[in-house]
Protein backbone atom coordinates (compact mmCIF):
# COMPACT_ATOMS: atom_id res chain seq x y z
CA UNK A 1 0.00 0.00 0.00
CA UNK A 2 1.10 3.57 -0.73
CA UNK A 3 0.07 6.31 1.66
CA UNK A 4 1.25 9.37 -0.17
CA UNK A 5 0.29 12.81 1.04
CA UNK A 6 -3.10 14.43 1.23
CA UNK A 7 -5.70 16.05 -0.96
CA UNK A 8 -7.22 19.41 -0.13
CA UNK A 9 -10.49 19.18 -2.06
CA UNK A 10 -13.21 21.61 -0.99
CA UNK A 11 -15.73 18.79 -0.63
CA UNK A 12 -13.79 17.43 2.38
CA UNK A 13 -15.14 20.41 4.34
CA UNK A 14 -18.70 19.99 3.12
CA UNK A 15 -21.03 19.92 6.13
CA UNK A 16 -23.05 17.02 4.78
CA UNK A 17 -19.94 14.89 4.23
CA UNK A 18 -18.64 15.75 7.70
CA UNK A 19 -22.01 14.70 9.11
CA UNK A 20 -21.78 11.41 7.21
CA UNK A 21 -18.29 10.68 8.51
CA UNK A 22 -19.43 11.42 12.05
CA UNK A 23 -22.35 9.00 11.71
CA UNK A 24 -20.40 6.19 10.04
CA UNK A 25 -17.47 6.33 12.47
CA UNK A 26 -19.71 5.50 15.44
CA UNK A 27 -18.99 2.10 16.96
CA UNK A 28 -15.59 1.91 15.28
CA UNK A 29 -16.61 2.20 11.62
CA UNK A 30 -14.01 3.48 9.15
CA UNK A 31 -15.39 5.27 6.08
CA UNK A 32 -13.29 6.62 3.20
CA UNK A 33 -14.15 8.47 0.00
CA UNK A 34 -13.23 6.41 -3.04
CA UNK A 35 -13.37 6.61 -6.83
CA UNK A 36 -14.16 9.59 -9.01
CA UNK A 37 -14.07 12.31 -6.37
CA UNK A 38 -10.55 11.33 -5.26
CA UNK A 39 -9.34 10.72 -8.81
CA UNK A 40 -10.58 14.09 -10.06
CA UNK A 41 -9.14 15.94 -7.07
CA UNK A 42 -5.74 14.40 -7.75
CA UNK A 43 -5.90 15.12 -11.49
CA UNK A 44 -7.25 18.65 -11.17
CA UNK A 45 -10.60 17.92 -12.83
CA UNK A 46 -14.01 19.14 -11.70
CA UNK A 47 -15.91 17.56 -8.84
CA UNK A 48 -17.43 14.12 -9.23
CA UNK A 49 -20.09 12.27 -7.25
CA UNK A 50 -18.84 11.44 -3.77
CA UNK A 51 -18.89 7.70 -3.10
CA UNK A 52 -17.92 6.24 0.26
CA UNK A 53 -16.52 2.83 1.15
CA UNK A 54 -16.94 1.74 4.76
CA UNK A 55 -15.97 -1.15 7.01
CA UNK A 56 -19.49 -1.69 8.38
CA UNK A 57 -21.84 -4.21 6.73
CA UNK A 58 -24.89 -2.69 4.97
CA UNK A 59 -27.46 -3.36 7.71
CA UNK A 60 -25.20 -1.69 10.25
CA UNK A 61 -24.62 1.22 7.88
CA UNK A 62 -28.40 1.70 7.66
CA UNK A 63 -28.71 1.63 11.44
CA UNK A 64 -25.89 4.16 11.91
CA UNK A 65 -27.46 6.58 9.42
CA UNK A 66 -30.91 6.25 10.96
CA UNK A 67 -29.46 6.80 14.44
CA UNK A 68 -27.98 10.06 13.17
CA UNK A 69 -31.36 11.13 11.66
CA UNK A 70 -29.96 10.84 8.14
CA UNK A 71 -32.33 9.60 5.44
CA UNK A 72 -31.09 6.19 4.29
CA UNK A 73 -32.31 4.22 1.26
CA UNK A 74 -31.30 0.56 0.74
CA UNK A 75 -30.75 1.08 -3.00
CA UNK A 76 -28.50 -1.96 -3.51
CA UNK A 77 -28.26 -3.50 -0.09
CA UNK A 78 -27.66 -7.03 -1.42
CA UNK A 79 -24.45 -5.67 -2.95
CA UNK A 80 -23.68 -3.55 0.10
CA UNK A 81 -24.87 -0.17 -1.18
CA UNK A 82 -26.93 2.29 0.84
CA UNK A 83 -27.81 5.80 -0.35
CA UNK A 84 -27.74 8.64 2.17
CA UNK A 85 -29.64 11.86 1.48
CA UNK A 86 -28.70 15.10 3.24
CA UNK A 87 -30.12 18.48 2.17
CA UNK A 88 -31.04 17.08 -1.22
CA UNK A 89 -27.56 15.66 -1.87
CA UNK A 90 -27.14 11.93 -2.33
CA UNK A 91 -24.13 9.84 -1.31
CA UNK A 92 -23.61 6.18 -2.17
CA UNK A 93 -22.12 4.26 0.75
CA UNK A 94 -20.89 0.76 0.01
CA UNK A 95 -19.54 -1.82 2.43
CA UNK A 96 -16.05 -3.15 1.75
CA UNK A 97 -16.41 -6.32 -0.26
CA UNK A 98 -14.78 -8.87 -2.50
CA UNK A 99 -16.26 -10.91 -5.33
CA UNK A 100 -17.20 -14.50 -4.60
CA UNK A 101 -18.76 -15.29 -7.99
CA UNK A 102 -19.26 -13.31 -11.23
CA UNK A 103 -21.01 -14.04 -14.53
CA UNK A 104 -19.99 -11.06 -16.66
CA UNK A 105 -22.94 -8.93 -15.56
CA UNK A 106 -23.63 -9.53 -11.87
CA UNK A 107 -21.49 -10.46 -8.89
CA UNK A 108 -22.04 -12.33 -5.65
CA UNK A 109 -20.04 -10.49 -2.99
CA UNK A 110 -18.82 -11.07 0.53
CA UNK A 111 -18.51 -8.15 2.94
CA UNK A 112 -15.37 -7.59 4.93
CA UNK A 113 -13.10 -4.99 6.49
CA UNK A 114 -10.13 -5.05 4.09
CA UNK A 115 -9.65 -1.95 1.96
CA UNK A 116 -7.04 -3.82 -0.07
CA UNK A 117 -9.51 -6.57 -1.00
CA UNK A 118 -12.05 -3.91 -1.89
CA UNK A 119 -9.54 -2.10 -4.11
CA UNK A 120 -8.55 -5.26 -5.97
CA UNK A 121 -12.13 -5.94 -7.10
CA UNK A 122 -12.47 -2.51 -8.74
CA UNK A 123 -11.90 -1.83 -12.43
CA UNK A 124 -9.03 0.63 -13.01
CA UNK A 125 -6.13 1.67 -10.81
CA UNK A 126 -7.06 5.37 -10.97
CA UNK A 127 -10.54 4.56 -9.62
CA UNK A 128 -9.32 2.63 -6.57
CA UNK A 129 -7.68 5.37 -4.49
CA UNK A 130 -9.18 6.17 -1.09
CA UNK A 131 -9.14 9.29 1.07
CA UNK A 132 -10.14 9.59 4.72
CA UNK A 133 -11.94 12.58 6.23
CA UNK A 134 -8.64 14.43 6.66
CA UNK A 135 -7.63 13.93 3.04
CA UNK A 136 -5.00 11.25 3.69
CA UNK A 137 -4.61 9.10 0.57
CA UNK A 138 -4.50 5.28 0.46
CA UNK A 139 -3.40 3.50 -2.71
CA UNK A 140 -3.27 -0.33 -2.83
CA UNK A 141 -2.98 -0.91 -6.60
CA UNK A 142 -0.60 1.70 -8.02
CA UNK A 143 -3.20 4.25 -8.98
CA UNK A 144 -1.13 7.26 -7.93
CA UNK A 145 1.62 6.41 -10.40
CA UNK A 146 -0.91 5.95 -13.19
CA UNK A 147 -2.53 9.29 -12.38
CA UNK A 148 0.88 10.96 -12.58
CA UNK A 149 1.51 9.51 -16.06
CA UNK A 150 -2.17 9.70 -17.13
CA UNK A 151 -2.17 5.96 -17.80
CA UNK A 152 -5.37 3.94 -17.76
CA UNK A 153 -4.98 0.29 -16.91
CA UNK A 154 -7.00 -2.47 -15.32
CA UNK A 155 -6.28 -3.65 -11.81
CA UNK A 156 -4.44 -6.95 -12.04
CA UNK A 157 -5.24 -9.10 -15.06
CA UNK A 158 -7.28 -7.20 -17.65
CA UNK A 159 -9.15 -10.25 -18.95
CA UNK A 160 -10.16 -11.26 -15.42
CA UNK A 161 -11.54 -7.81 -14.70
CA UNK A 162 -13.50 -7.81 -17.97
CA UNK A 163 -14.94 -11.28 -17.44
CA UNK A 164 -16.30 -10.05 -14.10
CA UNK A 165 -18.34 -7.41 -15.97
CA UNK A 166 -18.14 -7.00 -19.75
CA UNK A 167 -19.28 -3.40 -19.48
CA UNK A 168 -15.70 -2.70 -18.41
CA UNK A 169 -14.73 -2.93 -22.08
CA UNK A 170 -16.72 0.23 -22.77
CA UNK A 171 -15.61 1.84 -19.52
CA UNK A 172 -11.99 1.23 -20.59
CA UNK A 173 -12.46 3.38 -23.70
CA UNK A 174 -14.68 5.91 -21.95
CA UNK A 175 -12.18 6.53 -19.16
CA UNK A 176 -9.36 6.63 -21.70
CA UNK A 177 -11.23 9.41 -23.53
CA UNK A 178 -11.39 11.47 -20.33
CA UNK A 179 -8.21 10.59 -18.46
CA UNK A 180 -5.84 8.69 -20.74
CA UNK A 181 -2.78 9.98 -22.52
CA UNK A 182 -0.51 8.47 -25.17
CA UNK A 183 -1.45 4.92 -26.23
CA UNK A 184 -3.96 2.79 -24.28
CA UNK A 185 -2.59 -0.02 -22.16
CA UNK A 186 -1.62 -2.86 -24.55
CA UNK A 187 -2.89 -5.67 -22.31
CA UNK A 188 -6.18 -3.87 -21.88
CA UNK A 189 -6.57 -3.46 -25.65
CA UNK A 190 -5.82 -7.13 -26.29
CA UNK A 191 -8.33 -8.24 -23.65
CA UNK A 192 -11.03 -5.93 -25.06
CA UNK A 193 -10.45 -7.29 -28.57
CA UNK A 194 -10.52 -10.92 -27.45
CA UNK A 195 -13.55 -10.63 -25.16
CA UNK A 196 -15.73 -8.19 -27.10
CA UNK A 197 -18.38 -10.85 -27.79
CA UNK A 198 -19.22 -10.64 -24.10
CA UNK A 199 -20.88 -7.31 -24.88
CA UNK A 200 -23.78 -9.31 -26.38
CA UNK A 201 -24.96 -10.17 -22.88
CA UNK A 202 -25.29 -6.56 -21.73
CA UNK A 203 -28.52 -4.62 -21.72
CA UNK A 204 -29.02 -1.93 -24.34
CA UNK A 205 -29.51 0.67 -21.61
CA UNK A 206 -26.08 -0.01 -20.08
CA UNK A 207 -24.39 0.11 -23.49
CA UNK A 208 -26.00 3.40 -24.52
CA UNK A 209 -25.30 4.95 -21.11
CA UNK A 210 -21.58 4.27 -21.54
CA UNK A 211 -21.48 5.29 -25.19
CA UNK A 212 -23.32 8.53 -24.48
CA UNK A 213 -20.76 9.40 -21.81
CA UNK A 214 -17.91 8.53 -24.18
CA UNK A 215 -19.35 10.69 -26.98
CA UNK A 216 -19.69 13.56 -24.50
CA UNK A 217 -15.97 13.54 -23.60
CA UNK A 218 -14.05 16.74 -24.42
CA UNK A 219 -12.34 14.82 -27.24
CA UNK A 220 -13.42 11.20 -27.85
CA UNK A 221 -11.52 10.88 -31.15
CA UNK A 222 -8.60 8.75 -29.91
CA UNK A 223 -10.86 6.47 -27.89
CA UNK A 224 -13.15 5.90 -30.88
CA UNK A 225 -10.14 5.21 -33.08
CA UNK A 226 -8.89 2.48 -30.74
CA UNK A 227 -12.41 1.09 -30.38
CA UNK A 228 -12.49 0.71 -34.16
CA UNK A 229 -8.99 -0.78 -34.24
CA UNK A 230 -9.95 -3.65 -31.91
CA UNK A 231 -13.40 -4.22 -33.46
CA UNK A 232 -15.50 -2.97 -30.54
CA UNK A 233 -16.99 0.03 -32.35
CA UNK A 234 -17.96 -2.02 -35.39
CA UNK A 235 -19.59 -4.61 -33.16
CA UNK A 236 -21.73 -2.03 -31.39
CA UNK A 237 -22.25 0.38 -34.26
CA UNK A 238 -21.79 -1.41 -37.60
CA UNK A 239 -23.31 1.63 -39.33
CA UNK A 240 -20.05 3.47 -38.62
CA UNK A 241 -17.89 0.94 -40.46
CA UNK A 242 -18.40 2.23 -44.02
CA UNK A 243 -19.25 5.78 -42.99
CA UNK A 244 -16.11 5.97 -40.85
CA UNK A 245 -15.05 8.12 -37.93
CA UNK A 246 -12.86 10.49 -39.91
CA UNK A 247 -15.24 13.36 -39.21
CA UNK A 248 -14.53 13.28 -35.47
CA UNK A 249 -11.08 14.98 -35.42
CA UNK A 250 -12.17 17.92 -37.64
CA UNK A 251 -15.36 18.20 -35.60
CA UNK A 252 -13.25 18.53 -32.43
CA UNK A 253 -11.17 21.19 -34.18
CA UNK A 254 -14.29 23.09 -35.25
CA UNK A 255 -15.75 22.89 -31.73
CA UNK A 256 -12.60 24.39 -30.25
CA UNK A 257 -12.27 27.05 -32.93
CA UNK A 258 -15.90 28.20 -32.86
CA UNK A 259 -16.61 27.48 -29.17
CA UNK A 260 -19.29 24.91 -29.96
CA UNK A 261 -20.41 23.05 -26.84
CA UNK A 262 -19.64 19.30 -26.87
CA UNK A 263 -22.77 17.30 -27.65
CA UNK A 264 -22.89 13.51 -27.54
CA UNK A 265 -25.71 13.33 -30.10
CA UNK A 266 -23.85 15.48 -32.65
CA UNK A 267 -20.75 13.29 -32.24
CA UNK A 268 -22.93 10.23 -32.92
CA UNK A 269 -24.46 11.94 -35.97
CA UNK A 270 -21.02 12.64 -37.39
CA UNK A 271 -20.09 8.94 -37.64
CA UNK A 272 -23.32 7.41 -39.00
CA UNK A 273 -25.11 7.83 -42.36
CA UNK A 274 -27.88 10.46 -42.25
CA UNK A 275 -30.72 8.07 -43.11
CA UNK A 276 -33.96 7.64 -41.22
CA UNK A 277 -33.88 3.83 -41.46
CA UNK A 278 -30.36 3.84 -40.02
CA UNK A 279 -31.23 5.97 -37.02
CA UNK A 280 -34.38 3.93 -36.41
CA UNK A 281 -32.23 0.79 -36.20
CA UNK A 282 -29.78 2.44 -33.79
CA UNK A 283 -32.56 3.89 -31.64
CA UNK A 284 -34.20 0.47 -31.38
CA UNK A 285 -30.98 -1.44 -30.74
CA UNK A 286 -29.71 0.93 -28.03
CA UNK A 287 -33.18 1.78 -26.70
CA UNK A 288 -32.69 5.51 -27.02
CA UNK A 289 -35.27 7.76 -25.38
CA UNK A 290 -38.10 9.03 -27.58
CA UNK A 291 -36.56 12.51 -27.52
CA UNK A 292 -33.16 11.16 -28.63
CA UNK A 293 -34.74 9.05 -31.36
CA UNK A 294 -36.82 11.97 -32.66
CA UNK A 295 -33.79 14.25 -32.65
CA UNK A 296 -31.85 11.78 -34.80
CA UNK A 297 -34.80 11.34 -37.15
CA UNK A 298 -35.20 15.09 -37.62
CA UNK A 299 -31.50 15.43 -38.41
CA UNK A 300 -31.57 12.51 -40.86
CA UNK A 301 -34.57 13.99 -42.69
CA UNK A 302 -32.66 17.13 -43.74
CA UNK A 303 -30.91 17.59 -47.11
CA UNK A 304 -27.33 16.38 -46.94
CA UNK A 305 -26.08 19.60 -48.53
CA UNK A 306 -27.27 22.50 -46.41
CA UNK A 307 -27.64 26.02 -47.75
CA UNK A 308 -25.34 28.62 -46.25
CA UNK A 309 -27.47 31.74 -46.53
CA UNK A 310 -29.40 32.73 -43.41
CA UNK A 311 -32.73 33.14 -45.19
CA UNK A 312 -32.78 29.58 -46.57
CA UNK A 313 -31.64 28.15 -43.26
CA UNK A 314 -34.43 29.94 -41.42
CA UNK A 315 -36.96 28.44 -43.83
CA UNK A 316 -35.45 24.99 -43.37
CA UNK A 317 -35.47 25.40 -39.59
CA UNK A 318 -39.14 26.41 -39.62
CA UNK A 319 -40.23 23.53 -41.86
CA UNK A 320 -38.20 20.88 -40.01
CA UNK A 321 -36.86 22.04 -36.64
CA UNK A 322 -34.31 24.54 -35.48
CA UNK A 323 -32.51 21.87 -33.43
CA UNK A 324 -32.22 19.57 -36.46
CA UNK A 325 -30.67 22.29 -38.62
CA UNK A 326 -28.26 23.33 -35.86
CA UNK A 327 -27.26 19.67 -35.39
CA UNK A 328 -26.61 19.31 -39.11
CA UNK A 329 -24.67 22.57 -39.29
CA UNK A 330 -22.44 21.56 -36.38
CA UNK A 331 -21.83 18.07 -37.76
CA UNK A 332 -21.11 19.34 -41.26
CA UNK A 333 -18.84 22.13 -40.01
CA UNK A 334 -16.35 19.42 -39.12
CA UNK A 335 -17.11 17.09 -42.03
CA UNK A 336 -16.77 19.84 -44.63
CA UNK A 337 -14.25 21.96 -42.67
CA UNK A 338 -16.41 24.95 -43.46
CA UNK A 339 -16.28 28.05 -41.24
CA UNK A 340 -19.29 29.54 -43.04
CA UNK A 341 -21.49 26.78 -41.67
CA UNK A 342 -20.29 27.49 -38.13
CA UNK A 343 -21.05 31.18 -38.51
CA UNK A 344 -24.46 30.39 -39.99
CA UNK A 345 -25.18 28.17 -36.96
CA UNK A 346 -24.41 31.05 -34.58
CA UNK A 347 -26.82 33.31 -36.46
CA UNK A 348 -29.55 30.68 -36.55
CA UNK A 349 -29.08 29.86 -32.85
CA UNK A 350 -29.92 33.48 -31.98
CA UNK A 351 -33.09 33.41 -34.11
CA UNK A 352 -36.45 32.76 -32.46
CA UNK A 353 -38.75 30.60 -34.57
CA UNK A 354 -41.87 32.73 -35.27
CA UNK A 355 -45.49 31.59 -35.25
CA UNK A 356 -47.68 31.86 -38.33
CA UNK A 357 -49.71 35.05 -37.74
CA UNK A 358 -52.95 33.67 -39.28
CA UNK A 359 -55.06 30.76 -38.06
CA UNK A 360 -57.75 28.57 -39.49
CA UNK A 361 -60.32 30.63 -37.58
CA UNK A 362 -59.29 33.72 -39.58
CA UNK A 363 -60.15 31.92 -42.81
CA UNK A 364 -63.46 30.62 -41.45
CA UNK A 365 -64.42 34.20 -40.60
CA UNK A 366 -63.87 35.01 -44.29
CA UNK A 367 -66.14 32.31 -45.62
CA UNK A 368 -64.03 29.15 -45.67
CA UNK A 369 -65.49 25.92 -44.32
CA UNK A 370 -63.51 23.35 -42.38
CA UNK A 371 -61.97 20.84 -44.74
CA UNK A 372 -59.23 20.27 -47.33
CA UNK A 373 -59.76 23.62 -49.06
CA UNK A 374 -59.17 25.55 -45.83
CA UNK A 375 -56.06 23.51 -45.07
CA UNK A 376 -54.68 24.05 -48.58
CA UNK A 377 -55.25 27.80 -48.40
CA UNK A 378 -53.61 28.03 -44.97
CA UNK A 379 -50.60 26.11 -46.29
CA UNK A 380 -50.42 28.44 -49.31
CA UNK A 381 -50.38 31.47 -47.01
CA UNK A 382 -47.76 29.84 -44.81
CA UNK A 383 -45.50 29.21 -47.82
CA UNK A 384 -45.83 32.84 -48.94
CA UNK A 385 -44.98 33.94 -45.39
CA UNK A 386 -41.89 31.71 -45.32
CA UNK A 387 -40.83 32.90 -48.79
CA UNK A 388 -41.01 36.48 -47.50
CA UNK A 389 -38.50 35.48 -44.82
CA UNK A 390 -41.36 35.75 -42.30
CA UNK A 391 -41.77 39.46 -43.01
CA UNK A 392 -45.45 39.44 -44.08
CA UNK A 393 -47.78 40.57 -41.30
CA UNK A 394 -51.21 39.22 -40.44
CA UNK A 395 -53.01 41.91 -42.46
CA UNK A 396 -50.73 41.27 -45.44
CA UNK A 397 -51.61 37.60 -45.43
CA UNK A 398 -55.34 38.15 -44.90
CA UNK A 399 -55.37 40.57 -47.83
CA UNK A 400 -54.30 37.67 -50.08
CA UNK A 401 -57.46 35.65 -49.34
Amino acid sequence: MTNSGKITAAWLKDKALVQLFDALEKDGGEPRVVGGAVRNALMGYGDSDIDIATTTPPEETLALLEAADIKAIPTGIEHGTVTAVIDGKTYEITSLRKDVKTDGRHAVVAFGTSFEDDAKRRDFTINAIYADRNGHIYDYVGGLGDIETETLQFIGDAATRIEEDYLRILRFFRFFAYYGKHRPDAQGLKACARLKDGLDGLSAERIWSEMRKLFAAPDPSRALLWMRQVGVLTKLLPESEKWGIDAIPPLMEAERKHEIAPDAMVRLMSIIPPRVDTVNDIASRWKLSNAERDRLRAWASLPQQLPKDDRSLRGLAYRHSKMAVLDALHAQTGLRRDDELANAAKTLDAWDVPELPVKGADLIERGFEKGPLLGAKLKELENEWIDSDFSLKRDDLLAKI
